[in-house]
């Protein structure tokens, strides 16, 4: 009898510890389905134009099946589309917060074309799926691709809570801008506010350019000119020689490397003459969203340069 009794014992430990662990896994997989995560949609062959359609791009490495969060039956990947369209699927309640989610589209150049909110056709309290259904206006793109973009609603601006699944898109009308705007830095004493740094502190102008898609060398050449009469009579001036020249400007991984001849730091004398260097270039290349960081170099060299 003691022995029967051990074993159901024994049976009931296991057991219990099987379904905790069953537990475990499952409040896992449900916890991890939204951490910061892009979703990326299968590609339609629902179209015939033979143009190249945007690859979908992820910022988390988990990406996951969309399948079991939010299914977008309209637009399709890769599909063509003209201002109205329609939006349309179903996303899992959890996608939704105050009966809600945001949707935004953009074309290949980062141009927002229309930002909305999409509501929910039904009860979002729920972890099923809930449908959505929208008609959408956006205005004319400046490239023939985009993405059209279903983010989660993370009301608590957590980037672990953060996903959003981009479609991939082709736009039947788009127009390309012969000119755009770019910032350039400079200081300004009359500008300057209680307890702002006069040597670091810069302000923006703004240039219009030809169109081109190296608008960061656009910027710094135009930065290079130094302040117009106008602009100097508003205070603005610039600590930068004359003569300086670009010989090189790439972006990788987030980062600029832009290097100048020795006219940058010729006869450059002052520990504040070059922080306020420094500043120029950084803020106008960091006004670009793929520029996070910036490094100056003179003739290939890094170290020995801009100094006091």
């Amino acid at each position: 009898m003691k022995d029967k009794s051990n074993i159901f014992s024994v049976f009931m430990v296991v057991g219990i510890v099987l379904i905790i662990a069953i537990i475990f896994l499952l409040l896992k997989m449900y916890t991890t389905i939204f951490n910061g995560q892009t979703l990326v949609p299968q590609v339609s062959t629902s179209t015939t134009s033979s143009s190249p359609i945007p690859t979908p791009t992820s910022t988390s490495n988990n990406t996951i099946s969309t399948s079991t969060i939010i299914q977008v039956t309209s637009p399709l990947s890769g599909q063509i589309i003209s201002s109205p369209f329609t939006v349309q699927g179903q996303a899992r309640g959890n996608w939704y917060f105050e009966a809600s989610f945001p949707l935004k589209i953009v074309d290949a150049n980062e141009k927002i074309l229309a930002q909305k909110p999409i509501a929910a056709q039904g009860d979002w309290m729920t972890t099923d799926f809930v449908p959505f259904s929208t008609i959408v206006m956006f205005t004319t793109p400046t490239a023939q691709t985009g993405f059209v973009i279903f983010e989660k609603d993370n009301p608590s601006g957590l980037p672990q809570n953060a996903a959003q699944y981009r479609v991939p898109v082709q736009f039947l009308n788009f127009v390309t801008p012969t000119s755009t705007m770019v910032k350039v830095f400079f200081g300004n004493a009359k500008l300057l506010k209680a307890g702002q740094d006069d040597c670091t502190t810069v302000f923006s102008v703004d240039r219009v350019v030809p169109y081109t898609l190296g608008v960061g060398r656009a910027a710094i050449t135009e930065l290079l000119k130094g302040p117009s009469s106008a602009e100097k009579t508003d205070g603005y001036f610039t600590s930068l020689n004359t003569g300086i020249n670009i010989q090189s400007l790439t972006i990788e991984n987030g980062v600029a490397k832009i290097d100048f001849n020795k006219k940058l730091d010729e006869a450059v004398g002052g520990s504040c003459r070059v922080a306020a260097i420094s500043a120029q270039i950084r803020e106008t290349l960091k006004q670009f969203p793929t520029v996070q960081d910036v490094v100056i170099s003179i003739d290939g060299r890094t170290e020995d340069i801009l100094q006091p």
